[in-house]
Protein backbone atom coordinates (compact mmCIF):
# COMPACT_ATOMS: atom_id res chain seq x y z
CA UNK A 1 0.00 0.00 0.00
CA UNK A 2 1.16 3.54 -0.68
CA UNK A 3 1.16 6.40 1.76
CA UNK A 4 -2.20 7.49 0.27
CA UNK A 5 -3.83 4.13 0.70
CA UNK A 6 -3.63 3.12 -2.99
CA UNK A 7 -1.90 0.02 -4.22
CA UNK A 8 0.76 0.32 -6.91
CA UNK A 9 2.75 -2.09 -9.00
CA UNK A 10 6.38 -2.52 -8.20
CA UNK A 11 8.65 -1.74 -11.19
CA UNK A 12 9.96 -4.84 -12.86
CA UNK A 13 13.40 -5.67 -11.60
CA UNK A 14 16.27 -4.57 -13.81
CA UNK A 15 14.36 -2.11 -16.03
CA UNK A 16 16.46 0.99 -15.33
CA UNK A 17 19.39 -0.37 -17.28
CA UNK A 18 17.39 -0.26 -20.53
CA UNK A 19 17.19 3.54 -20.59
CA UNK A 20 20.79 3.83 -19.46
CA UNK A 21 21.90 1.41 -22.17
CA UNK A 22 19.96 3.36 -24.78
CA UNK A 23 21.72 6.56 -23.73
CA UNK A 24 25.13 4.87 -23.75
CA UNK A 25 24.47 3.40 -27.21
CA UNK A 26 23.34 6.77 -28.56
CA UNK A 27 26.48 8.44 -27.20
CA UNK A 28 28.63 5.71 -28.71
CA UNK A 29 26.91 6.10 -32.09
CA UNK A 30 27.43 9.88 -31.93
CA UNK A 31 31.14 9.53 -31.16
CA UNK A 32 31.75 6.72 -33.65
CA UNK A 33 29.30 7.60 -36.44
CA UNK A 34 31.96 7.77 -39.15
CA UNK A 35 33.41 4.42 -38.09
CA UNK A 36 29.91 2.97 -37.91
CA UNK A 37 28.93 4.40 -41.29
CA UNK A 38 26.20 6.61 -39.83
CA UNK A 39 25.47 9.63 -42.08
CA UNK A 40 24.37 13.07 -40.89
CA UNK A 41 20.80 13.03 -39.59
CA UNK A 42 19.53 14.82 -42.72
CA UNK A 43 22.14 13.30 -45.09
CA UNK A 44 22.90 16.93 -45.90
CA UNK A 45 25.88 19.09 -46.83
CA UNK A 46 25.49 22.87 -46.58
CA UNK A 47 27.83 25.18 -48.49
CA UNK A 48 27.51 28.72 -47.16
CA UNK A 49 29.28 32.04 -46.99
CA UNK A 50 31.41 32.55 -43.90
CA UNK A 51 29.65 35.87 -43.17
CA UNK A 52 28.83 36.15 -39.48
CA UNK A 53 25.30 37.40 -40.19
CA UNK A 54 24.09 34.11 -41.67
CA UNK A 55 22.52 31.88 -38.99
CA UNK A 56 22.80 28.71 -41.05
CA UNK A 57 21.07 26.38 -38.60
CA UNK A 58 18.18 28.71 -37.87
CA UNK A 59 17.71 29.73 -41.52
CA UNK A 60 17.52 26.12 -42.70
CA UNK A 61 15.72 24.77 -39.64
CA UNK A 62 18.45 22.25 -38.85
CA UNK A 63 20.12 21.20 -35.63
CA UNK A 64 23.49 19.87 -34.51
CA UNK A 65 24.03 16.53 -36.19
CA UNK A 66 21.74 17.22 -39.14
CA UNK A 67 24.35 18.42 -41.65
CA UNK A 68 27.96 18.97 -42.49
CA UNK A 69 28.62 22.67 -43.07
CA UNK A 70 31.31 24.10 -45.33
CA UNK A 71 31.76 27.88 -45.14
CA UNK A 72 34.07 30.08 -47.19
CA UNK A 73 34.20 33.63 -48.52
CA UNK A 74 31.13 34.06 -50.70
CA UNK A 75 29.86 30.49 -50.37
CA UNK A 76 31.72 29.67 -53.57
CA UNK A 77 32.09 26.21 -55.07
CA UNK A 78 35.87 26.02 -55.06
CA UNK A 79 38.13 23.01 -55.59
CA UNK A 80 38.01 22.24 -51.88
CA UNK A 81 34.22 22.37 -51.81
CA UNK A 82 34.20 19.83 -54.65
CA UNK A 83 36.71 17.72 -52.71
CA UNK A 84 34.54 17.74 -49.58
CA UNK A 85 31.28 17.26 -51.49
CA UNK A 86 32.70 14.35 -53.46
CA UNK A 87 33.90 12.61 -50.30
CA UNK A 88 30.69 13.06 -48.33
CA UNK A 89 28.38 12.02 -51.18
CA UNK A 90 30.51 9.05 -52.22
CA UNK A 91 31.47 7.73 -48.78
CA UNK A 92 29.27 9.33 -46.07
CA UNK A 93 25.83 8.72 -47.66
CA UNK A 94 25.08 12.42 -48.13
CA UNK A 95 22.24 12.77 -50.65
CA UNK A 96 21.48 16.51 -50.59
CA UNK A 97 23.53 19.70 -50.93
CA UNK A 98 22.19 23.17 -50.13
CA UNK A 99 24.08 26.33 -51.10
CA UNK A 100 23.41 29.49 -49.06
CA UNK A 101 24.59 32.84 -50.45
CA UNK A 102 23.42 36.20 -49.11
CA UNK A 103 22.70 39.83 -49.85
CA UNK A 104 25.27 42.52 -49.01
CA UNK A 105 28.01 39.96 -49.50
CA UNK A 106 31.57 41.18 -49.04
CA UNK A 107 32.44 39.43 -52.29
CA UNK A 108 30.45 42.18 -54.04
CA UNK A 109 32.22 45.04 -52.30
CA UNK A 110 35.26 45.44 -54.53
CA UNK A 111 36.27 44.99 -58.13
CA UNK A 112 38.40 42.09 -59.32
CA UNK A 113 41.13 44.55 -60.19
CA UNK A 114 41.18 46.05 -56.69
CA UNK A 115 41.39 42.60 -55.11
CA UNK A 116 44.19 41.49 -57.43
CA UNK A 117 46.11 44.69 -56.67
CA UNK A 118 45.63 44.23 -52.92
CA UNK A 119 46.74 40.60 -52.91
CA UNK A 120 49.69 41.37 -55.14
CA UNK A 121 50.78 44.04 -52.69
CA UNK A 122 50.29 41.65 -49.76
CA UNK A 123 52.55 39.12 -51.49
CA UNK A 124 55.26 41.71 -51.85
CA UNK A 125 54.63 42.33 -55.51
CA UNK A 126 55.40 38.78 -56.65
CA UNK A 127 52.69 36.12 -56.74
CA UNK A 128 54.72 33.48 -58.54
CA UNK A 129 55.93 31.93 -55.27
CA UNK A 130 52.51 31.89 -53.57
CA UNK A 131 50.99 28.42 -53.22
CA UNK A 132 47.33 28.11 -54.13
CA UNK A 133 47.20 25.01 -51.93
CA UNK A 134 50.04 24.77 -49.37
CA UNK A 135 49.65 20.97 -49.38
CA UNK A 136 50.27 20.95 -53.14
CA UNK A 137 53.13 23.40 -53.75
CA UNK A 138 52.97 22.75 -57.47
CA UNK A 139 49.75 24.79 -57.71
CA UNK A 140 50.85 28.41 -57.87
CA UNK A 141 48.92 31.64 -58.24
CA UNK A 142 49.89 33.87 -61.10
CA UNK A 143 48.54 37.17 -62.34
CA UNK A 144 46.36 35.57 -65.00
CA UNK A 145 44.48 33.27 -62.61
CA UNK A 146 44.21 35.30 -59.43
CA UNK A 147 40.93 37.06 -60.23
CA UNK A 148 39.21 33.78 -61.07
CA UNK A 149 40.67 32.15 -57.96
CA UNK A 150 39.19 34.89 -55.76
CA UNK A 151 35.89 34.93 -57.73
CA UNK A 152 34.23 38.21 -56.82
CA UNK A 153 30.49 38.49 -57.38
CA UNK A 154 28.45 40.96 -59.44
CA UNK A 155 24.93 39.61 -58.79
CA UNK A 156 24.25 37.37 -55.80
CA UNK A 157 21.23 35.66 -57.36
CA UNK A 158 23.17 34.81 -60.50
CA UNK A 159 26.13 33.68 -58.38
CA UNK A 160 23.94 31.39 -56.26
CA UNK A 161 22.41 29.74 -59.31
CA UNK A 162 25.90 29.26 -60.73
CA UNK A 163 27.15 27.49 -57.59
CA UNK A 164 24.23 25.06 -57.83
CA UNK A 165 25.05 24.45 -61.48
CA UNK A 166 28.71 23.77 -60.71
CA UNK A 167 27.85 21.17 -58.06
CA UNK A 168 24.97 19.61 -59.93
CA UNK A 169 27.00 19.03 -63.05
CA UNK A 170 30.29 17.93 -61.53
CA UNK A 171 31.38 14.38 -62.44
CA UNK A 172 32.54 13.62 -58.88
CA UNK A 173 29.08 14.34 -57.42
CA UNK A 174 26.61 11.47 -57.94
CA UNK A 175 23.75 12.22 -60.35
CA UNK A 176 21.17 11.27 -57.72
CA UNK A 177 22.42 13.97 -55.32
CA UNK A 178 19.92 16.84 -55.10
CA UNK A 179 21.41 20.34 -55.13
CA UNK A 180 19.49 23.52 -54.28
CA UNK A 181 20.51 27.10 -53.62
CA UNK A 182 19.04 29.95 -51.60
CA UNK A 183 19.84 33.60 -51.00
CA UNK A 184 19.68 34.72 -47.38
CA UNK A 185 18.48 38.30 -47.10
CA UNK A 186 20.41 39.96 -44.29
CA UNK A 187 17.88 42.82 -44.42
CA UNK A 188 14.86 40.56 -43.79
CA UNK A 189 16.38 37.54 -42.06
CA UNK A 190 14.78 35.12 -44.54
CA UNK A 191 15.79 32.86 -47.39
CA UNK A 192 14.61 33.23 -50.97
CA UNK A 193 15.16 31.25 -54.13
CA UNK A 194 17.66 32.92 -56.47
CA UNK A 195 15.90 35.25 -58.88
CA UNK A 196 12.79 35.60 -56.74
CA UNK A 197 13.19 39.06 -55.26
CA UNK A 198 9.80 39.43 -53.62
CA UNK A 199 10.35 43.01 -52.46
CA UNK A 200 10.72 44.13 -56.07
CA UNK A 201 7.35 42.69 -57.02
CA UNK A 202 5.28 43.62 -53.99
CA UNK A 203 6.50 47.23 -54.16
CA UNK A 204 5.93 47.72 -57.89
CA UNK A 205 2.59 48.72 -59.35
CA UNK A 206 1.09 46.25 -61.81
CA UNK A 207 0.36 48.03 -65.10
Amino acid sequence: MSHHGHSHEEPEAGQVHHSVDDAVDARSDWARRRREGIPTDKQLLVVACMDERIPVKEALGIELGDAQVFRNAGGKVTDDVIRSAALTTQFFDTTEIVVVNHTDCGMMSASDEAVVDGLTEAAGGDLSDVDLDPALPGLNIDDADLAEWVRMTDDIDVACAKQVELLDGHPLIPDETTVHGYVYEVESGHLRRPGERVAETVNTRVE
